[in-house]
């Protein structure tokens, strides 16, 4: 009776990613760090200045009352970085839209709501004019949006170089305006800004732009072959971005209600940073608006706990920007390592 004899097979060179593998290659994980980050930031304020009254609805509340304009701007900057650009000409079209409508309301007359659309019509046509210079001329969005900031912010001087308060009654009242929540409220400037991130939230997530967006920002060359229209997406971005920091201009001027030809200075990195810490990657092609909530909440209460703390000076916000930032940057490098791999 003969035996068979059994061929050993070669061992699976394939190896199980460990955990830790698997957890890096999640596209979620900035997201629920920034998420996780938040929450423990606000449980450090609540139990450190319970006795201020940190711990209050109201204290909360503020943080979307207070960044509304800062949500939409990094909502518009959400949709430019996705797609693989970036967008240095916020702050100052923000600025611009202050000017803007001030100078149209205060010394021109003209009723607040006619205004609204020549400034959100503005600031749409110089985000699609600069989406058109970089994708007919083939220019570096760094440059073109680098020459769109000091050209807005030369069109403030030119406006006046002066601040001009604005006295309307009608924007008084719209400043003031509040939504009863009944442990607190919100300005209507709050709820504009959710309702664009709820937007930009199922655009991106539910709509052939949406997809188009995350397939030119994850790799422009596959996204070529197989047809996508790159031009018209790219130029569509710059649109939404143009007309997002008009908007927050707009929730600006209704939060500060002036104009200054120096509102906003810096803003297009406020806005990048809340992106880049709310888990949106730099390279383009990963990241959700959601993440870019958390990242405002996030600068929103740095703020409130230095003010809070009373002794720290205000620039520690900055300095703790700085150190958030280089933090998720590394994460992202460790991400994107891991996708190569």
């Amino acid at each position: 009776m003969s035996t068979a004899t059994k061929t050993p097979t070669a061992p699976d060179s394939r190896r199980t990613p460990s955990r830790a593998a698997q957890l890096l290659g999640d596209r979620r994980l900035p997201v629920v760090v920034t998420a996780t980050l938040f929450l423990v930031m606000y449980l450090v304020g609540l139990g450190r200045y319970q006795n201020y009254g940190f711990g209050e609805p109201q204290v909360f509340l503020n943080l979307f009352i207070d960044n509304g304009y800062l949500l939409v701007a990094a909502v518009g900057a959400t949709f430019v970085i996705l797609s693989g650009g970036i967008d240095l000409s916020v702050g100052s079209v923000i600025g611009f839209t202050t000017m803007l409508t001030a100078w149209l309301v205060e010394k021109q007359g003209l009723p607040i709501l006619v205004v609204i659309p020549i400034a959100l019509g503005v600031g749409a046509f110089g985000g699609f004019l600069m989406g058109y210079v970089i994708h007919n001329f083939e220019i570096q969005p760094f440059i073109v949006t680098l020459a769109g900031l000091f050209l807005f912010r030369g069109l403030c001087l030119i406006i006046s170089k002066e601040s001009i308060a604005i006295d309307d009654s009608s924007v008084s009242s719209m400043a003031q305006a509040q939504a009863q929540l009944g442990v607190g409220f919100l300005s209507i400037g709050a709820i504009i800004a959710l309702v664009v991130l709820a937007i930009a939230f199922y655009v991106l997530h539910y709509t052939r732009f949406g997809r188009r967006v995350y397939a030119i920002g994850g790799n422009e060359q596959s996204a070529l072959l197989m047809g996508l229209p790159q031009g018209g997406t790219k130029i569509a971005v710059y649109t939404v971005s143009g007309f997002c920091s008009a908007l927050a201009g707009l929730l600006f001027t209704l939060y500060i209600q002036s104009g200054d030809p120096l509102h906003a200075t810096g803003m297009e990195l406020d806005a990048i940073a809340a992106v880049v810490i709310g888990g949106t990657l730099l390279t383009g092609g990963s990241g959700y608006v959601v993440g870019t909530l958390f990242g405002v909440l996030v600068l929103g209460l740095i703020k409130s706990i230095i003010q809070f703390e009373g002794t720290l000076s205000s620039w520690w916000t900055k300095i703790a920007t700085g150190v958030l930032l280089c933090a998720f940057i590394l994460i992202q490098r460790a991400m994107t390592a891991r996708k190569k791999t």
